[in-house]
Protein backbone atom coordinates (compact mmCIF):
# COMPACT_ATOMS: atom_id res chain seq x y z
CA UNK A 1 0.00 0.00 0.00
CA UNK A 2 1.06 3.07 -0.05
CA UNK A 3 1.66 5.43 2.14
CA UNK A 4 0.69 9.71 3.14
CA UNK A 5 2.92 11.46 5.73
CA UNK A 6 0.75 11.84 9.09
CA UNK A 7 0.28 15.65 9.37
CA UNK A 8 4.12 16.97 9.08
CA UNK A 9 5.82 14.23 11.30
CA UNK A 10 7.47 12.81 8.67
CA UNK A 11 5.63 9.10 9.96
CA UNK A 12 4.06 7.70 7.16
CA UNK A 13 -0.04 5.58 7.33
CA UNK A 14 -1.01 3.61 5.01
CA UNK A 15 -4.81 4.94 3.38
CA UNK A 16 -6.64 2.39 5.69
CA UNK A 17 -6.19 2.29 8.93
CA UNK A 18 -8.10 -0.69 11.25
CA UNK A 19 -10.05 0.91 13.74
CA UNK A 20 -10.38 -1.24 17.06
CA UNK A 21 -13.40 -0.44 18.36
CA UNK A 22 -15.22 -3.53 17.14
CA UNK A 23 -12.63 -6.10 18.42
CA UNK A 24 -13.38 -4.22 21.96
CA UNK A 25 -16.66 -6.06 22.24
CA UNK A 26 -18.68 -2.98 24.09
CA UNK A 27 -20.85 -2.66 21.11
CA UNK A 28 -20.38 -5.93 19.06
CA UNK A 29 -21.99 -8.84 19.50
CA UNK A 30 -20.00 -12.11 20.19
CA UNK A 31 -16.44 -11.33 20.02
CA UNK A 32 -13.81 -13.28 21.11
CA UNK A 33 -10.23 -12.90 22.02
CA UNK A 34 -8.94 -15.07 19.72
CA UNK A 35 -10.99 -13.36 16.90
CA UNK A 36 -10.12 -10.39 17.67
CA UNK A 37 -5.96 -11.32 17.74
CA UNK A 38 -6.89 -12.92 14.34
CA UNK A 39 -8.12 -9.57 13.03
CA UNK A 40 -5.55 -7.69 14.06
CA UNK A 41 -2.68 -9.94 12.73
CA UNK A 42 -4.80 -10.23 9.27
CA UNK A 43 -4.88 -6.65 8.81
CA UNK A 44 -0.93 -6.41 9.33
CA UNK A 45 -0.60 -9.31 6.99
CA UNK A 46 -2.61 -7.64 4.73
CA UNK A 47 -0.79 -4.40 4.41
CA UNK A 48 -2.41 -1.91 6.77
CA UNK A 49 0.36 -0.22 9.55
CA UNK A 50 -2.11 2.19 10.83
CA UNK A 51 -3.99 0.94 14.09
CA UNK A 52 -6.46 3.08 16.24
CA UNK A 53 -7.59 2.34 18.91
CA UNK A 54 -8.26 4.77 22.92
CA UNK A 55 -8.71 4.30 26.30
CA UNK A 56 -12.45 3.83 26.44
CA UNK A 57 -12.44 0.61 23.70
CA UNK A 58 -13.47 -1.72 26.13
CA UNK A 59 -14.52 -1.71 30.07
CA UNK A 60 -11.79 -3.22 30.30
CA UNK A 61 -9.24 -1.60 27.90
CA UNK A 62 -9.51 -5.17 25.82
CA UNK A 63 -8.92 -3.00 22.21
CA UNK A 64 -5.33 -1.83 23.61
CA UNK A 65 -4.43 -5.20 25.46
CA UNK A 66 -5.25 -7.11 22.38
CA UNK A 67 -3.04 -4.55 19.68
CA UNK A 68 -0.15 -5.12 22.27
CA UNK A 69 -0.86 -9.08 22.47
CA UNK A 70 -1.20 -9.39 18.75
CA UNK A 71 1.72 -7.13 17.76
CA UNK A 72 4.00 -6.06 20.25
CA UNK A 73 6.80 -8.21 18.26
CA UNK A 74 6.22 -6.05 15.44
CA UNK A 75 5.56 -2.49 17.71
CA UNK A 76 8.47 -0.92 15.34
CA UNK A 77 6.71 -1.36 11.65
CA UNK A 78 3.42 0.09 13.00
CA UNK A 79 1.67 2.90 13.79
CA UNK A 80 -0.04 3.49 16.68
CA UNK A 81 -3.05 5.80 17.71
CA UNK A 82 -4.48 6.30 20.92
CA UNK A 83 -7.10 8.61 23.26
CA UNK A 84 -7.95 9.81 26.15
CA UNK A 85 -10.31 12.01 27.35
CA UNK A 86 -13.17 9.41 27.81
CA UNK A 87 -14.15 6.79 30.15
CA UNK A 88 -16.60 4.44 32.43
CA UNK A 89 -18.13 4.72 34.83
CA UNK A 90 -19.68 1.28 35.09
CA UNK A 91 -20.82 1.14 31.67
CA UNK A 92 -22.09 4.34 31.30
CA UNK A 93 -19.57 6.57 28.92
CA UNK A 94 -18.48 9.80 30.97
CA UNK A 95 -16.02 12.51 29.35
CA UNK A 96 -13.23 14.06 31.07
CA UNK A 97 -10.92 16.29 29.49
CA UNK A 98 -9.17 17.67 32.67
CA UNK A 99 -5.28 17.34 32.68
CA UNK A 100 -4.92 14.75 35.68
CA UNK A 101 -7.66 12.63 33.87
CA UNK A 102 -5.67 12.53 30.40
CA UNK A 103 -2.23 11.73 32.25
CA UNK A 104 -3.41 9.08 34.10
CA UNK A 105 -5.20 7.56 31.10
CA UNK A 106 -2.10 7.59 28.99
CA UNK A 107 -0.24 6.25 31.22
CA UNK A 108 -2.14 3.39 31.84
CA UNK A 109 -2.86 3.28 27.87
CA UNK A 110 0.73 3.14 27.57
CA UNK A 111 1.09 0.31 29.95
CA UNK A 112 -1.67 -1.80 27.75
CA UNK A 113 0.00 -1.16 24.76
CA UNK A 114 3.43 -1.97 26.28
CA UNK A 115 5.39 0.66 24.73
CA UNK A 116 7.03 3.89 25.51
CA UNK A 117 5.04 6.01 22.91
CA UNK A 118 2.16 6.31 20.65
CA UNK A 119 2.85 8.06 17.64
CA UNK A 120 -0.70 9.70 17.84
CA UNK A 121 -2.36 10.93 20.71
CA UNK A 122 -6.28 12.23 20.55
CA UNK A 123 -7.98 13.90 22.78
CA UNK A 124 -11.46 11.56 22.44
CA UNK A 125 -13.58 15.27 22.04
CA UNK A 126 -13.94 17.81 24.04
CA UNK A 127 -15.43 17.66 27.68
CA UNK A 128 -17.84 20.30 28.04
CA UNK A 129 -16.95 20.80 31.70
CA UNK A 130 -13.48 21.48 31.26
CA UNK A 131 -12.08 24.35 28.89
CA UNK A 132 -10.54 22.98 25.75
CA UNK A 133 -7.40 24.63 26.25
CA UNK A 134 -6.54 23.25 29.50
CA UNK A 135 -6.87 19.71 27.49
CA UNK A 136 -4.76 20.86 24.53
CA UNK A 137 -1.96 22.02 27.14
CA UNK A 138 -1.56 18.56 28.54
CA UNK A 139 -1.54 16.79 25.28
CA UNK A 140 1.13 19.02 23.83
CA UNK A 141 3.31 18.17 27.43
CA UNK A 142 2.53 14.45 26.30
CA UNK A 143 4.27 15.04 23.17
CA UNK A 144 7.07 17.56 25.10
CA UNK A 145 7.72 14.78 27.19
CA UNK A 146 7.93 12.15 24.58
CA UNK A 147 5.02 10.38 25.35
CA UNK A 148 3.02 10.79 22.25
CA UNK A 149 4.81 11.96 18.90
CA UNK A 150 2.04 13.57 17.57
CA UNK A 151 -1.25 15.26 18.61
CA UNK A 152 -5.09 14.52 17.58
CA UNK A 153 -8.30 15.79 18.13
CA UNK A 154 -11.44 14.07 17.58
CA UNK A 155 -15.40 15.04 17.30
CA UNK A 156 -15.14 19.15 17.90
CA UNK A 157 -16.17 21.80 16.14
CA UNK A 158 -14.00 24.03 13.76
CA UNK A 159 -13.91 26.75 16.53
CA UNK A 160 -12.90 23.91 19.38
CA UNK A 161 -10.63 22.94 16.43
CA UNK A 162 -8.73 26.49 16.07
CA UNK A 163 -8.62 26.75 20.34
CA UNK A 164 -7.02 23.42 20.51
CA UNK A 165 -4.54 23.96 17.86
CA UNK A 166 -3.15 27.17 18.51
CA UNK A 167 -1.76 25.64 22.35
CA UNK A 168 -1.39 22.20 20.56
CA UNK A 169 -0.42 22.24 16.95
CA UNK A 170 -2.15 19.26 15.29
CA UNK A 171 -1.26 16.51 13.50
CA UNK A 172 -4.49 14.56 13.14
CA UNK A 173 -8.34 15.21 13.28
CA UNK A 174 -10.36 12.66 12.86
CA UNK A 175 -14.26 12.55 13.02
CA UNK A 176 -16.99 10.69 10.88
CA UNK A 177 -17.11 10.19 6.82
CA UNK A 178 -18.81 8.62 4.36
CA UNK A 179 -20.73 8.66 1.54
CA UNK A 180 -24.29 10.09 3.37
CA UNK A 181 -22.67 11.93 5.96
CA UNK A 182 -20.32 14.61 4.74
CA UNK A 183 -20.89 17.70 7.01
CA UNK A 184 -17.26 18.04 7.82
CA UNK A 185 -16.23 18.85 3.87
CA UNK A 186 -18.16 22.45 4.43
CA UNK A 187 -15.47 23.74 6.99
CA UNK A 188 -13.50 21.54 8.99
CA UNK A 189 -11.90 19.20 5.81
CA UNK A 190 -10.63 22.47 3.89
CA UNK A 191 -9.19 24.21 7.44
CA UNK A 192 -7.59 20.76 7.66
CA UNK A 193 -5.78 20.93 3.82
CA UNK A 194 -4.89 24.29 4.24
CA UNK A 195 -3.21 23.69 7.45
CA UNK A 196 -1.07 20.58 6.36
CA UNK A 197 -3.42 18.28 9.38
CA UNK A 198 -4.39 15.01 8.07
CA UNK A 199 -8.02 14.16 8.11
CA UNK A 200 -8.53 10.40 9.49
CA UNK A 201 -12.65 9.67 8.69
CA UNK A 202 -14.62 7.02 10.48
CA UNK A 203 -17.74 4.96 9.77
CA UNK A 204 -16.75 4.82 5.90
CA UNK A 205 -18.96 1.89 5.79
CA UNK A 206 -22.02 3.54 8.64
CA UNK A 207 -21.35 0.80 10.82
CA UNK A 208 -22.08 -1.60 8.22
CA UNK A 209 -24.72 -0.11 6.30
CA UNK A 210 -22.69 0.68 3.31
CA UNK A 211 -21.24 -2.89 3.02
CA UNK A 212 -23.73 -4.36 1.09
CA UNK A 213 -24.55 -7.04 3.58
CA UNK A 214 -27.85 -6.05 4.59
CA UNK A 215 -31.02 -6.67 3.22
CA UNK A 216 -33.70 -4.61 2.63
CA UNK A 217 -36.35 -7.22 5.08
CA UNK A 218 -33.08 -7.33 7.73
CA UNK A 219 -34.19 -7.52 11.56
CA UNK A 220 -31.44 -5.90 13.96
CA UNK A 221 -31.23 -7.83 17.41
CA UNK A 222 -33.28 -5.80 20.16
CA UNK A 223 -29.42 -5.31 21.58
CA UNK A 224 -27.79 -3.81 18.07
CA UNK A 225 -26.87 -0.10 18.93
CA UNK A 226 -27.34 0.54 15.11
CA UNK A 227 -31.60 0.34 15.84
CA UNK A 228 -30.94 3.94 17.50
CA UNK A 229 -29.87 5.67 14.49
CA UNK A 230 -32.21 6.74 11.87
CA UNK A 231 -30.42 5.49 8.94
CA UNK A 232 -31.01 2.70 9.69
CA UNK A 233 -35.53 3.39 9.86
CA UNK A 234 -38.18 3.81 7.51
CA UNK A 235 -37.98 5.84 4.32
CA UNK A 236 -33.98 6.73 5.10
CA UNK A 237 -33.31 2.76 5.16
CA UNK A 238 -35.38 2.06 1.92
CA UNK A 239 -33.04 4.91 0.11
CA UNK A 240 -30.16 3.55 1.25
CA UNK A 241 -30.73 0.36 0.27
CA UNK A 242 -31.44 1.91 -3.14
CA UNK A 243 -27.74 3.47 -3.44
CA UNK A 244 -26.46 -0.03 -1.93
CA UNK A 245 -28.01 -1.39 -5.27
CA UNK A 246 -26.54 0.76 -7.61
CA UNK A 247 -23.22 0.19 -5.63
CA UNK A 248 -24.14 -3.69 -6.11
CA UNK A 249 -24.07 -3.49 -9.79
CA UNK A 250 -21.04 -1.92 -10.35
CA UNK A 251 -19.20 -4.47 -8.05
CA UNK A 252 -20.92 -7.26 -10.30
CA UNK A 253 -19.22 -4.98 -13.44
CA UNK A 254 -16.15 -4.58 -11.66
CA UNK A 255 -15.58 -8.15 -9.66
CA UNK A 256 -15.31 -5.88 -6.19
CA UNK A 257 -17.66 -6.01 -3.38
CA UNK A 258 -19.68 -2.86 -2.40
CA UNK A 259 -17.72 -2.70 0.84
CA UNK A 260 -14.37 -2.75 -1.20
CA UNK A 261 -16.02 0.18 -3.62
CA UNK A 262 -17.42 2.53 -0.78
CA UNK A 263 -13.44 2.49 0.86
CA UNK A 264 -12.11 3.46 -1.88
CA UNK A 265 -14.22 6.09 -2.43
CA UNK A 266 -13.83 7.55 0.38
CA UNK A 267 -9.94 6.86 0.60
CA UNK A 268 -9.67 8.74 -2.77
CA UNK A 269 -12.10 12.05 -1.19
CA UNK A 270 -9.76 15.67 -1.13
CA UNK A 271 -7.92 15.90 1.99
CA UNK A 272 -8.37 12.50 3.09
CA UNK A 273 -5.15 10.83 4.54
CA UNK A 274 -6.67 7.71 6.10
CA UNK A 275 -10.11 5.96 6.35
CA UNK A 276 -10.32 4.08 9.67
CA UNK A 277 -12.13 0.85 9.14
CA UNK A 278 -13.96 -0.98 11.56
CA UNK A 279 -13.56 -5.20 12.00
CA UNK A 280 -14.59 -7.80 14.15
CA UNK A 281 -13.46 -10.63 11.95
CA UNK A 282 -9.87 -11.48 9.83
CA UNK A 283 -12.42 -11.80 6.43
CA UNK A 284 -13.29 -8.14 6.72
CA UNK A 285 -10.17 -6.60 7.24
CA UNK A 286 -8.96 -8.02 4.31
CA UNK A 287 -11.75 -7.61 2.16
CA UNK A 288 -11.25 -3.96 3.41
CA UNK A 289 -7.50 -3.64 2.69
CA UNK A 290 -8.04 -4.70 -1.45
CA UNK A 291 -10.27 -1.43 -1.52
CA UNK A 292 -6.48 0.45 -1.42
CA UNK A 293 -5.33 -1.65 -4.39
CA UNK A 294 -8.79 -0.68 -6.61
CA UNK A 295 -8.56 0.63 -10.20
CA UNK A 296 -11.58 2.38 -11.65
CA UNK A 297 -12.31 3.58 -15.15
CA UNK A 298 -13.45 7.66 -14.83
CA UNK A 299 -17.11 5.98 -15.98
CA UNK A 300 -17.39 3.66 -13.29
CA UNK A 301 -16.76 6.55 -11.24
CA UNK A 302 -18.91 8.36 -12.83
CA UNK A 303 -21.62 5.95 -12.17
CA UNK A 304 -20.77 5.83 -8.26
CA UNK A 305 -20.90 9.86 -8.10
CA UNK A 306 -24.02 9.68 -9.94
CA UNK A 307 -25.46 6.75 -7.61
CA UNK A 308 -24.78 9.08 -4.34
CA UNK A 309 -25.74 12.56 -5.89
CA UNK A 310 -29.65 10.54 -6.13
CA UNK A 311 -29.51 9.44 -3.04
CA UNK A 312 -28.34 12.88 -1.02
CA UNK A 313 -30.67 15.07 -3.18
CA UNK A 314 -33.11 14.06 -0.42
CA UNK A 315 -31.16 15.70 1.93
CA UNK A 316 -31.93 19.39 0.78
Amino acid sequence: MERSELGKTGIKVTPIAMGCWPIAGVTTLNVTKEEALGTLHAAFESGINFFDTAYVYGYEGESEKYISEALGEVRDQIVLATKGGSHWEGKTHQRGGEPERLTRELEESLRRLRTEVVDLYYLHGPDPECPIEKSAEAVAQFVEQGKAKSAGLCNATLEEIKRFHTICPLSAYQARFNMLQREVTEDILPWCIENQVSFMGYWPLMKGLLAGKLPRDHQFDERDSRRKYPIFQGEQWQRNQDLVEELRSIGAETGYTVAQLVIHWTMSQPGMTSVLCGARRPDQIRENAIAAEIKLSADQKKQMETAIEERLKYEH
